[in-house]
């Protein structure tokens, strides 16, 4: 039986896709043979780091302390750390209501209870490491047209240009997104849960500098949270902005002018940060939870927005995604070791079984905080607000709150994969 060309081929080179690899090959110390096809083509690599000047306009993603802690076992953080906002505290309140919870890093003794870094220095810092340091290979442009899975591999046709190859691999994973084309042409369905909510994303200049604070406000429309960004070139401070509007609200919103989005966000969010000054270039996207029926067929792996595309205020998604990485490339370089077969279907059980304790606990509490903030009825605003004063004032729950929010499971960082 002849072998496979690779032992893993991702699909999709996004952040999910090339910190796979990077898991996949630290994991295994270089021994998996892996390779990555992405749709958009490489830019040119230089040995020196080339010159980086954030827009005022990037975006942006929260990483979690847990988080943190994979990218620094894997080594890309020394890069990272040199363009990342800290969130130092996050206050979580409910906007004219009582109820408020501050929770800072020093109620867990971190240093940190997450960090910002805008999409293109993560990005551009992990292909960059990838090429340099790993023989990880990419075939791009190029993508996924059509999938063969067997009982000893998984030959795949790729799309590069104008020219059909194949290639083949012990082991597919899709990571190409919540709109994965993929997942459509494999057959794997998906669960949708509509929130009837549209977001608004936008960076927002503001008088005061932020501090390092992380704010979730919960308003008559829907959830807002302001997270920390490093300041744009001028110096000035910027928080990006997550703002939900009902549907029916949110294309009112989005032809706002900018002074009347500021007006109205200033009227939502207070003067937290002082006067609010400017407003970067708005986008919008509707909400829903999307969740794969199937993640594992033999050869075959789904993850990230393509497994599993959660709210975004409660910046769960790509830190759920990477856990889930960290702790897939772990159990593979493990059953490679032993001298398993990769691609079989007990193996991918056996990541599965690991995972799925987390993706159900961080699922639920994305979609809980995201509905029960979204309601406004009395009764329940009432007892919400009841429930933010107890959780402030018990170091326990608090404790146990932030670690959940921070992506920390069964209070362990750094093992926070194999929770």
């Amino acid at each position: 039986m002849a072998t496979a060309d690779y032992d893993v081929v991702i699909a999709g080179g996004g952040m999910v896709g090339a910190s796979l690899a990077l898991c996949l090959h630290q994991h295994s110390g270089g021994a998996l043979r892996v390779a990555v096809v992405e749709s958009f083509p490489l830019p040119p690599l230089s040995v020196e780091q080339p010159e980086y000047r954030p827009s005022f306009d990037a975006r942006s993603t929260a990483l979690s302390y847990g988080s943190a802690e994979i990218y620094r076992q894997l080594g890309l953080w020394p890069q990272l750390a040199e363009k990342l906002a800290t969130i130092e505290a996050i206050q979580v309140s409910d906007r004219g209501h009582f109820g408020s919870v501050l929770m800072e890093k020093a109620d867990l003794g971190w240093p940190a209870l997450g960090y910002v870094v805008e999409n293109a220095w993560l990005g551009n810092s992990l292909l960059r490491y990838l090429r340099l340091n790993t023989a990880v290979e990419f075939i791009t442009p190029a993508r996924v047209e059509a999938v063969e899975l067997t009982a000893s591999r998984a030959t795949l046709t790729l799309n590069c240009g104008e020219v059909a190859e194949s290639r083949s691999a012990s082991l597919l994973v899709v990571a190409d997104g919540a709109e994965s084309g993929l997942c459509e042409r494999l057959g794997i369905h998906r669960h949708v849960d509509d929130y009837g909510q549209t977001a608004i994303i936008a960076n927002i200049g503001t008088e005061k500098p932020h501090g390092g604070t992380a704010y979730e406000r919960f308003t008559a429309d829907g959830p807002l949270a302001m997270l920390p960004l490093t300041p744009d070139v001028s110096g000035m401070s910027r928080s990006a902005l997550v703002w939900t509007f009902a549907e029916d609200r949110a294309d009112e919103a989005m032809a706002w002018s900018e002074e009347e989005f500021l007006r109205r966000l200033q009227e939502a969010f207070g003067y937290r940060l002082g006067h609010l000054r400017k407003l970067g270039q708005r986008a919008c996207f509707p909400l829903t939870l999307s969740c794969a029926d199937e993640q594992i067929r033999r050869r075959l792996v789904v993850m990230g927005n393509a497994a599993h595309a959660l709210h975004p205020v409660a910046g769960q998604g790509f830190n759920l995604a990477l856990r889930d990485a960290d702790s897939l490339a772990k159990i593979l370089a493990k059953a490679r070791q032993s001298g398993k077969d990769i691609g079989d279907l007990a193996v991918l059980k056996s990541y599965l079984n690991a995972q799925q304790g987390d993706q159900r606990l961080t699922t639920l509490f994305s979609d809980r905080v995201t509905k029960i903030f979204s309601n406004r009825q009395p009764l329940l605003s009432l007892a919400r607000n009841l429930g933010l004063l107890v959780l402030d004032v018990s170091a326990p729950l608090k404790s146990r709150f932030t670690a959940r929010a921070a992506g920390i499971v069964n209070g362990r960082g750094g093992d926070a994969a194999n929770g």
